[in-house]
C-alpha cells in the first residue's frame, strides 16, 4: 500500500489471513499469490478506505479504519472494532447492549433487530465500522426508566413470548411501524413483521398484542 516504508496510524485487521495492519507500522503481507492490497484514498483521510481484491475476483470495501463513534438514545459512545465485526457484536460485546440476540447470523431472523438512521436493519448484517456516526435505536431505549413502553405491556398481557429470543426484535421492529403508521391495519401488521421468525408464539398472539397497542395509543 503505498511507497515502501510507509507510515500508517491505523487499528489492526485482517482480511482472510493475508495482510495485517498494525498501528504505527508499515502492511505485512504474505506473497502468496492469493491476495493483494491497494490504497483507494489517502491514508490521512479519516475515511480512508482499503480494497482487497482476493483472486481477481471480488472487492471488499472494509469501511473507515478509525474508531466508531456513534449516538445511543441521544448519548455518544465511542469504541474501536475490528474492520469485519458486525454492529451486533459490538453492541453486545463492547457496549455491554445484549438486548438484541444472534438468532441466525445471516439477517433471516431478525432477533437483533435495531434502527439505524431511521432504518430497521438487522444489526449481524451491518459492519459496525459502518455505524460511525449514525443514531442507533436498541431494545434498550424502549422503556423509560422502570416504566414499559405500551408495546412492551401488551406483548406481556397478551402473552406474546415465550423463551424470549425473538421479543426484542419484533419490539423494536413493532415500535418502528407504529411511528410510521400509528393505525396499521391487521395485514400491514403482518407484513411489517415478515422479517422477524418465533418459534414459540404463532404470531397471533404478538399481531395482537401490536393491534392493541395502537389502539391504546391512539385513545390517548
Amino acid at each position: 500500500i503505498g511507497e515502501p516504508g510507509t507510515q500508517l496510524t491505523m487499528r489492526t485487521f485482517h482480511i482472510g489471513g493475508a495482510a495485517r495492519l498494525r498501528e504505527q507500522t508499515t502492511v505485512e503481507a504474505k506473497n502468496t499469490g492469493t491476495a493483494k492490497l491497494r490504497n483507494v484514498n489517502t491514508v490521512k483521510d479519516k475515511n480512508a478506505r482499503l480494497t482487497a481484491v482476493l483472486k481477481g475476483v471480488a472487492e471488499l470495501d472494509f469501511g473507515t479504519f478509525d474508531d466508531s463513534h456513534i449516538d445511543l438514545f441521544g448519548d455518544a459512545y465511542e469504541f474501536l472494532c475490528e474492520a469485519d465485526e458486525p454492529l451486533l457484536d459490538a453492541l453486545r460485546d463492547r457496549l455491554g447492549l445484549t438486548g438484541a440476540k444472534e438468532g441466525c447470523g445471516t439477517g433471516d431472523c431478525g432477533a437483533c433487530s435495531v434502527v439505524v438512521n431511521g432504518r430497521l436493519v438487522c444489526s449481524c448484517l451491518v459492519l459496525a465500522a459502518e455505524a460511525d456516526g449514525a443514531q442507533i435505536k436498541t431494545i434498550e431505549g424502549l422503556a423509560h426508566g422502570e416504566t414499559l413502553h405500551p408495546l412492551q405491556q401488551k406483548f406481556l398481557e397478551h402473552a406474546a413470548l415465550q423463551c424470549g429470543v425473538c421479543t426484542p426484535g419484533f419490539l423494536v421492529a413493532s415500535k418502528e411501524l407504529l411511528d410510521r403508521n400509528p393505525n396499521p391495519s391487521e395485514d400491514q401488521v403482518r407484513y411489517w413483521l415478515a422479517g422477524n421468525l418465533c418459534r414459540c408464539t404463532g404470531y397471533d398472539k404478538i399481531v395482537k398484542a401490536v393491534l392493541d397497542t395502537a389502539r391504546e395509543m391512539n385513545a390517548k
